[in-house]
């Protein structure tokens, strides 16, 4: 079924779930803007284009999305996809891979193959995931320590080797920051669950490196104003053999964006006691993809720890998804400036703290105790994932555990006939 689940709330709404929505939207609202600023930065984009894909993006997943609750907006499994194809192919690249992207979800909704994802291993899910997490990490130290280096390797290895060389320009104030950042993001998750943690961090530590006139880099400083309205749409621009060399990129984007978002919707339906409809949420990211390269933006998927906390602040409907993108949209047009004194050390800290998240330490055990061949798929995923490629990583991956599962439903079982 791919009836977006907007059409099916809204029969029953009222103006309860309307103020509950709209609490729960502004509190997703204050999570997403210093997250999508983020991670924009650390794909190697601007900051405006992650606010600009969190208000086309997070819109369009909310309005014809199949899940009650979802929230999309860019997420950090795209960075390390969106920093190797900018590096590769510019910004114009990213741009035409990911309308490619959202053109192939679109279809592959419309075949109905949102149930796919069953057949994708969990080990490669868990593998690429915890690889993501390691290379966003690392990617966070240079504006986390201070280091003052020239644009850094795109490679694990030699990332880590510039990293080292530029060890002598470490700044103590903007890791005082970055500490305080961690710290302050901990503590009000655990005293206040419901509360916008994330911004009030960011914010107040940002707002001690402005007054005290630290030297530290701000998005000011290093990126220029924000500005203060959405980009007019236009399309890139399209050849054949533009099409054809953007193509391996744009079926990463569309895996990774498919899995994400489904993934997404079925801890939601854990989380609520629902169901989504995964080809109507398949459409729904293709459509949102689209759009969102239109306005020159980053690839969009369902985010797990913005539907998290939509369905913790008390979010019922799409509607609270909607709300959530109008005052991005908002905050964009009105404040602004304001971003401009986000401390670079403090957005590093948020994203190595959700490169953390994203790796699921509470699940490190479960993975011990897998079967021996999963375990083995994960560390040969994570491992591709970090050193080689992630194109190779989910193709590797996903091929190894087909034949893994081939096999095992082939294998003996203890079981012996009855003697007659």
């Amino acid at each position: 079924m791919r009836q977006p689940k907007i059409l099916t709330t809204l029969k029953t709404y009222s103006w309860p779930l309307l103020a509950a929505d709209t609490a729960a939207g502004i509190t997703v609202a204050l999570v997403a803007i210093p997250l999508s600023l983020a991670i924009a930065i650390a794909s190697g984009a601007t900051p405006a284009q992650g606010l600009v894909t969190a208000i086309v993006g997070g819109f369009l997943v909310s309005a014809l999305g199949g899940s009650r609750v979802q929230i999309g907006g860019p997420t950090g499994a795209f960075i390390v996809v969106v920093y190797g194809v900018i590096a590769h192919h510019g910004y114009d690249g990213l741009v035409l891979a990911t309308l490619m992207a959202g053109l192939l979800l679109v279809l592959a909704g419309l075949f109905r193959a949102g149930s796919l994802i069953a057949y994708v291993p969990e080990a490669v899910v868990n593998g690429f995931t915890i690889g993501i997490a390691v290379i966003i990490g690392t990617s966070q130290l240079k504006d986390f320590l201070g280091l003052s280096a020239e644009a850094l390797p795109a490679a694990f290895l030699p990332k880590l080797a510039g990293l080292w060389a530029a060890r002598a320009t470490l700044n103590p104030v903007a890791i005082g920051i970055g500490l305080a950042t961690l710290v302050t993001i901990v503590a009000l998750r655990r005293a206040f669950p419901r509360w916008p943690g994330l911004i009030v961090a960011v914010g107040v530590t940002s707002a001690v490196v402005a007054l005290a006139h630290l030297p530290v880099d701000t998005i000011a400083s290093r990126f220029g104003a924000l500005p203060d309205h959405l980009p007019r749409p236009h399309l890139p621009v399209v050849t054949l053999a533009r099409l054809t060399e953007l193509f391996p990129s744009a079926i990463v984007i569309a895996f990774l964006a498919g899995v994400e978002s489904l993934l997404s919707a079925m801890v939601a339906d854990r989380m609520i006691e629902g169901h989504h409809r995964p080809n109507a949420e398949v459409t729904a990211q293709g459509v949102a993809n689209i759009a969102s390269s239109l306005f020159g933006g980053l690839p969009v998927t369902g985010a797990i720890a913005r539907t998290a906390t939509n369905i913790r602040a008390g979010g019922k409907t799409p509607v609270a998804g909607i709300i959530h993108a109008l005052v991005i949209l908002a905050v964009m047009m009105l404040a602004a400036p304001l971003a401009g004194y986000l401390a670079m050390p403090a957005m590093a800290a948020l994203l190595i703290l959700t490169a953390w998240n994203m790796s699921e330490p509470h699940k490190w055990r479960g993975y011990l105790g897998a079967h021996p061949a999963d375990r083995v798929l994960l560390v040969i995923t994570l491992v591709l994932t970090v050193l080689v490629d992630l194109t190779v990583a989910i193709g590797v991956g996903v091929s190894i555990g087909l034949a893994l599962r081939l096999h095992r439903r082939d294998a003996p079982t203890d079981w012996t006939p009855p003697k007659r």
